[in-house]
C-alpha cells in the first residue's frame, strides 16, 4: 500500500470518534474508533474537550494498530487528512485559546428567544442549535464571557485548529454556524451587517471571531509538529501532512452517499436523524423547522434535523439484553439489534395503536424544549414483541416525516434518498421503514457503511487527487462511485398507509408528551420549563 496516496478521515460523532484510512481507490484500508457520549451538566448537553482530545488519541492508536496488523508497518505519514465533527453548537475561546464556557452541543434547546429574534432579523431561519443562536442567547442572558470572545468555532473546526494552527472551516460546517451566501461561498455579508448593527456595543465584530470559510478541495493547512504529537502520542506520525477543510457530519454524510447534486438527498440516522435535500431553487418561505445549509461545495441544501433518533431504541435494547443475561444468554450487538429489527418487520404496518415518543431531549420541529421518553398503548392493542419494536423504529422516523411534509408542500423534487448510519445496519429494515415514512425510494450503498469518517477521507482524497477545475460532484461520480452498487427499496401501498395511520395516532397523542414535560421533573423533581401552547 502506498501511504502517500492514502487519505485519513477522522470524525467526532455523537457516540463514537472514528478514523478511516482509505487507499487510492477509495477503499477502506484501516480503521480505529473510540466510544464516548454526551452528558447533561447543569441542564446543558455537553462533551468534555479534554475527552475529545484523549478520545482522538485513542482512536488514532487503534488505527495505528490496525495498520500494523494489516500491513506489518507503522503509520508514519499519509497523503492528506480531514477532520469532521458534529455540526452547530457553541465553542467560544478567548485570546489565549481558552474555552470560555462548557461546550454547548447541537442537542441543546435553550436558545429559543435568540433563534426567534435572529430569524425575524435576517428573514432566514436560524434554528436553536446554530452557533449564532447560542452566541446571541448568551448576549441576551448578559453572560459575562461574551465580551472576551476572540474565536468561535465548531468541534471539527477546533480539532483542525489544534492540529494545523489554522482557524478555518468548511463551508458546509460553516453553514450551521451562520447563514451562507451560496454565490460568494462565505458568510452572508448583508446578515453580518445586520448582526453588527444589533450588537455594536461589543468589542468585536462577528466576522473577526468566526473561522475563515473554505470550499471542498481547498488547502486548509498542514499538520504541525505540535499537532502531530497531539494526534499520535507515540511520536511516529510525521508533520507536514496537508489538510482539507474541516467539515460537519451532515456534509460528510452527503459525501458518503453521493447525495451532493440537485434532486438527491440523504438521511443520516443515529443519535440524531436528519435529511439533507440538495435544492434546485430557494425555498419560497422561511420555515422555522427547516435549516438551509450547504454541501461541502457550497450548494444550497434543505435540512430537516431532529435531535432524537436511536437513543431510546438503544435504551430498550439494553433492557432486552439485561433480560437475556438473567437467563445466561449473552448476545453481541449485531445479534441483538438484527434480531429485534427483523422482528419489527413482522409487526402490523400501523403498529395496532401502540405509540412511542422517543424524546430524550427537546425537539425543534415539534417545538419542545425538553423531552420525556414515553411508550403507551390502547387497552385493545395487540401488545406483541413485533408490534412493540416496529413502534420503536417508527418513532425514530415520525418527527423527521413531519419536517419532510413541509418540503412536499414546497413541491421540492427528490428523485432518490440515500440512507446511512446505525439505523440502517440491519439489511433492508431501516431502509424499508424510511421508504414508507417519506414515500420515496431509499438506497443504501455498500461503501456508506463507514459513514462520516469515510466521507471525510473522500474529501481529503479530493484535495490530494482532484484535478484542476474538477468539481466535487464530478470527482465523486467519475472516481468514487462509478462502480458503486446501490440497493434500492420501495415501500408497498399497505406499508405507506400503515405508517400514515401510525403518524395520525402519533399526532393525536402528542398532548401526552407535552403534559409529561410539564408535570414530570428531572431527578431532583424540578420542572425546568413550562410549555407554551403550540400547534402540531
Amino acid at each position: 500500500m502506498e501511504f502517500l496516496k492514502a487519505t485519513l478521515g477522522i470524525e467526532l460523532g455523537s457516540t463514537r470518534i472514528k478514523a478511516v484510512l482509505i487507499d487510492e481507490s477509495h477503499q477502506l484500508a484501516a480503521y480505529g474508533s473510540y466510544m464516548w457520549e454526551n452528558s447533561l451538566k447543569d441542564g446543558i448537553w455537553t462533551y468534555s474537550l479534554d475527552e475529545a482530545i484523549s478520545g482522538l488519541q485513542k482512536c488514532y492508536q487503534e488505527l495505528r494498530k490496525d495498520v500494523l496488523r494489516r500491513y506489518g508497518t507503522d503509520l508514519i505519514t499519509v497523503g492528506a487528512i480531514g477532520i469532521s465533527g458534529m455540526m452547530h453548537g457553541y465553542l467560544p475561546f478567548n485570546s489565549k485559546k481558552e474555552l470560555l464556557t462548557d461546550y454547548r452541543t447541537w442537542r441543546n434547546t435553550m436558545t429559543g428567544p435568540a433563534a426567534e429574534a435572529l430569524t425575524e432579523l435576517f428573514s432566514f431561519n436560524i434554528p436553536q442549535r446554530w452557533s449564532i443562536a447560542h452566541l446571541y442567547q448568551a448576549m441576551l442572558n448578559q453572560e459575562s464571557h461574551v465580551k472576551n470572545i476572540c474565536y468561535l468555532t465548531t468541534l471539527a473546526g477546533y480539532i483542525h485548529w489544534c492540529l494545523t494552527g489554522n482557524f478555518v472551516i468548511g463551508v458546509g460546517d460553516a453553514s450551521g454556524m451562520f447563514p451562507i451566501d451560496t454565490k460568494l461561498k462565505t458568510y452572508d455579508p448583508k446578515m453580518l451587517q445586520l448582526f453588527r448593527e444589533k450588537t455594536a456595543k461589543y468589542p468585536w465584530v462577528l466576522e473577526d471571531i468566526l473561522p475563515r470559510v473554505l470550499t471542498a478541495g481547498k488547502f486548509a493547512g498542514m499538520l504541525t509538529e505540535e499537532g502531530a504529537r497531539l494526534l499520535d502520542i507515540s511520536g511516529t506520525l510525521q508533520p507536514g501532512i496537508p489538510f482539507c477543510p474541516p467539515e460537519g457530519d451532515a456534509g460528510t454524510g452527503m459525501i458518503a452517499s453521493n447525495a451532493v447534486t440537485e434532486r438527491t438527498g440523504n438521511t443520516s440516522a443515529g443519535t440524531s436523524i436528519f435529511s439533507m435535500v440538495v435544492l434546485e431553487k430557494p425555498l419560497a418561505y422561511v420555515y422555522p423547522e427547516i435549516d438551509v445549509v450547504t454541501t461541502p461545495a457550497g450548494k444550497p441544501v434543505a435540512m430537516i434535523h431532529c435531535n432524537n433518533c436511536t437513543s431510546d431504541i438503544n435504551s430498550w435494547a439494553k433492557l432486552f439484553r439485561e433480560f437475556g443475561e438473567c437467563f445466561g444468554i449473552t448476545l453481541s450487538d449485531s445479534e441483538l439489534y438484527d434480531t429485534l429489527f427483523k422482528k419489527a418487520m413482522e409487526g402490523k404496518c400501523d403498529c395496532d395503536g401502540l405509540l412511542s415518543y422517543n424524546y430524550i431531549s427537546g425537539e425543534g420541529i415539534t417545538h419542545l424544549d425538553e423531552g420525556r421518553p414515553i411508550f403507551l398503548r390502547r387497552p385493545d392493542s395487540e401488545f406483541s414483541l413485533a408490534n412493540f419494536w416496529r413502534t420503536q423504529l417508527y418513532s425514530a422516523l415520525a418527527t423527521l416525516r413531519l419536517g419532510m411534509d413541509m418540503l412536499q408542500r414546497e413541491r421540492i423534487q427528490i428523485d432518490c434518498m440515500y440512507g446511512h448510519g446505525g439505523y440502517f445496519k440491519t439489511n433492508g429494515v431501516g431502509q424499508k421503514l424510511l421508504a414508507a415514512a417519506i414515500q420515496t425510494p431509499v438506497y443504501v450503498m455498500e461503501t456508506a457503511g463507514e459513514g462520516g469518517p469515510w466521507g471525510m477521507a473522500i474529501l481529503a482524497a479530493f484535495l490530494l487527487h482532484g484535478k484542476g477545475d474538477e468539481s466535487l460532484e464530478d470527482y465523486l461520480s467519475h472516481h468514487v462511485f462509478c462502480n458503486e452498487i446501490r440497493i434500492g427499496v420501495e415501500a408497498s401501498a399497505d406499508e405507506i398507509a400503515g405508517f400514515n395511520t401510525f403518524l395520525k395516532n402519533y399526532i393525536d397523542g402528542f398532548p401526552v408528551e407535552k403534559t409529561a414535560i410539564e408535570t414530570v421533573g428531572d431527578r431532583s423533581g424540578r420542572i425546568q420549563i413550562r410549555l407554551e401552547k403550540n400547534n402540531l
